[in-house]
C-alpha cells in the first residue's frame, strides 16, 4: 500500500506539481474566446466593400448597366434617396467563401485588361482582409466605355 507522499500529484498546465487542496481556478467556458459561436457576414455589407473597392481603381468610370445607372441617377435626385455603393454588385456569401460578379463602366483610352486586372486585386484584398472570407472568384463585366465627350449619366451634386 503506497502512503499519501508517494502518489502522483495532479499536474498545472506549466508543468509544476500543484499541492492537493490548491487547485488554480478553471477558465470558464473552455477553449479561446474567439472560437466561442458564429460570424455570419450579409451579403450587401461584402457588396459595399466591393463596391467601393472597385471604384478606387483609376479607369473604373461607373459600376453597372447603363439602365442600373439611369434608375440610379433617379433615385439619387429623390430627397433621402443616396448614392447606392453596391450598384454592378452581386455576391454570393457562404460561411468561408465568396463570389462576386461586378459589371464595370472605364474610361475610354485605358487598358481594360489591365483595369480588370487592378480592380480584381483590390477587391480580393478588401473583402479578404475585412471580412476574413476567402474569395474564390471575381468576375468582370465590361458593360461601357465613358466617351471624353460624353455627358455623364450622374451628375456630380452642385452642393458643396
Amino acid at each position: 500500500m503506497t502512503d499519501m507522499t508517494e502518489r502522483k500529484r495532479p499536474e498545472t498546465p506549466e508543468g509544476e506539481t500543484e499541492q492537493l487542496g490548491t487547485r488554480k481556478p478553471t477558465r470558464r467556458g473552455g477553449g479561446d474566446p474567439a472560437t466561442r459561436g458564429r460570424t455570419t457576414i450579409a451579403d450587401g455589407v461584402v457588396e459595399k466593400i466591393a463596391g467601393l473597392a472597385a471604384r478606387d481603381v483609376p479607369g473604373v468610370h461607373a459600376m453597372g448597366s447603363g439602365l442600373s445607372r439611369t434608375f440610379g441617377a433617379v433615385r439619387d435626385r429623390v430627397p433621402g434617396g443616396t448614392k447606392s455603393v453596391t450598384r454592378g454588385v452581386k455576391v454570393e456569401v457562404g460561411e468561408l467563401q465568396t463570389a462576386l460578379d461586378l459589371e464595370i463602366v472605364v474610361d475610354y483610352g485605358v487598358s481594360i485588361a489591365d483595369v480588370a486586372q487592378a480592380v480584381r486585386e483590390n477587391v480580393i484584398a478588401a473583402v479578404e482582409r475585412m471580412t476574413g472570407l476567402e474569395v474564390v472568384e471575381v468576375n468582370i463585366a465590361v458593360s461601357d466605355v465613358k466617351l471624353p465627350d460624353e455627358e455623364d449619366d450622374e451628375p456630380e451634386s452642385r452642393l458643396q
